[in-house]
């Protein structure tokens, strides 16, 4: 007997619960942030390519980062806030796809505190009743393609804010494999902001859906010539852990000057 789809909206509220189900992260991650940028010729855009150890906390996402240079050099320690559609690099691998983007972008890491991670756990159940309403997103596409259900989406309203456009999803389990997002891309003096186009890809760890790898290209939309029609970025977030506890300091940037010689690397 066929399996009978549910309605868009359903499958929609099925993906998002099911992605949430995971949530809150463990307390703290750290990785190793790759970012990889191209010119519009193709060629590397080696300014703005480079390599970050990151030790972040995820309940509100402040993080010590270092750069990695050639060999065993490592760059002074950063505070960092990893997020996404901010003018900084997005993350951490554990973050709420489905988190809208702040309304006003942040001009320093420092201000910008996220929206706590939803809490996966149910409260019990007293009494039998379904209510949803999808307030965000409409659906304006279904798929089967091949193990996956590929669904398309329209932002209902504040499309800067609610980024998502495509998801790809387990058939089965509905867990997520791919999301299609837009962002923004900022320049390093903060003068140009590229609407961009992002496929994130999710993995498996910690028996969780994590981002492990993000492509940005431009949507053209404003300023395209300054960036280029065929310029790439793309973020790799590679050596993922859970340790089970960080120093408090890490997220203090006030006492870095203070941790120089104890500093991870």
């Amino acid at each position: 007997m066929p399996v009978t789809m549910p309605s868009p909206e359903q499958l929609l509220y099925n993906i998002r619960r099911q992605f949430r189900s995971h949530r809150p992260p463990p307390p703290y991650i750290t990785y190793t942030l790759v970012r990889s940028q191209t010119l519009d010729d193709g060629y590397p855009d080696l300014l703005n390519s480079y390599k970050y150890h990151i030790w972040c906390r995820t309940s509100d996402r402040a993080a010590l980062g270092r750069k990695v240079y050639r060999g065993s050099a490592r760059g002074t320690l950063e505070f960092l806030r990893p997020s996404f559609n901010e003018p900084w690099d997005p993350g951490p691998p554990t973050a709420d796809l489905f988190e809208p983007a702040p309304a006003h972008p942040h001009s320093n890491p420092r201000d910008f505190v996220p929206t706590p991670e939803p809490n996966g756990t149910m409260p019990p159940t007293i009494a039998s009743v379904t209510a949803f309403g999808e307030f965000d997103y409409k659906v304006t596409r279904v798929a089967q393609e091949g193990h996956l259900i590929h669904v398309s989406l329209l932002a209902r309203r504040d499309p800067d804010r609610n980024r998502l456009r495509e998801l790809y999803v387990d058939a089965k389990t509905l867990e997520l494999q791919q999301v299609v997002a837009t962002d923004k891309l900022y320049d390093e003096d903060g003068h140009h902001v590229y609407a961009m186009i992002f496929t994130v890809t999710l993995g498996w760890m910690n028996d969780m859906p994590m981002v492990t790898h993000i492509h940005g290209e431009p949507t053209y939309e404003q300023d395209a010539e300054y960036l280029g029609k065929d310029a790439t970025v793309d973020y790799d977030f590679n050596d993922i852990a859970f340790p089970g506890s960080l120093p408090d300091w890490y997220f203090n940037p006030r006492t870095y000057a203070e941790h120089v010689t104890d500093a991870p690397s």
